[in-house]
């Protein structure tokens, strides 16, 4: 186990509605002890379902995420913690470590998934330093936590013209680097998922 398997824990920083595809959020994990910041693109229903635990709001009816966990705590099985263990093409893969008290089992999961299951279960979120080091985001001067009100009307974001949205392919590596600045000085979290991703693939071609 190099150093590039190494355990990071994180902690959810963020949720925001995405400034690029329609119905879409953009989830921000962050590590514990440093700055980089990892930007999931999640759908609005796992969005929902995180922000909800989050504000400790209660659904009339359980959530598909609640019923996951009553279910576990009736046959006694605990999520103790929640692994992002792998990212292949833009894809993060999850699994749940779970326990009755005396066998461990890893169930796999969306990582939305995983997530609304962890804030449920109050559980830790790990990912892998590979992981970090390859997707994370970093985050210059002061740390900031905020958590937007999802339930707002998705027609009141301001639409961004195609160009920023999708434009990334036509930009210098510096160029890119410069958006990315930018991106997270507005707090675009989704648009510098986005421009990482262009980077990335710049850096495997």
């Amino acid at each position: 186990m190099g150093n590039n398997m190494k355990k990071i824990k994180l902690d959810i920083v963020g949720l925001s509605y995405s400034q690029t595809q329609s119905g879409a959020y953009a989830l921000v994990l962050g590590e514990v002890s440093g700055r980089r910041r990892l930007p999931i693109i999640i759908g609005s229903f796992e969005a929902q379902a995180i922000a909800i635990e989050i504000e400790k709001m209660t659904p009339s009816r359980p959530l598909t995420h609640d019923l996951f966990k009553s279910f576990a705590e009736a046959y006694h099985i605990m999520v103790q913690e929640v692994i992002i263990y792998n990212l292949v093409d833009g894809i993060f893969y999850s699994k749940l470590i779970c326990s009755d008290g005396k066998k461990v089992m890893e169930i796999d999961a969306r990582t939305s998934d995983a997530i609304a299951i962890a804030v449920r279960f109050d559980c830790p979120i790990f990912t892998y330093e590979f992981i970090l080091s390859s997707a994370g985001i970093v985050i210059e001067g002061n740390d900031f936590v905020y958590l937007e009100n999802i339930t707002e009307n998705p027609e009141e974001i301001t639409p961004v013209s195609p160009t920023t949205a999708t434009g990334f392919s036509a930009l210098s590596i510096d160029e890119l680097k410069t958006k990315l600045q930018e991106a997270l000085t507005e707090e675009s979290y989704e648009k510098a998922a986005k421009i990482r991703d262009e980077l990335n693939r710049r850096k495997e071609s």
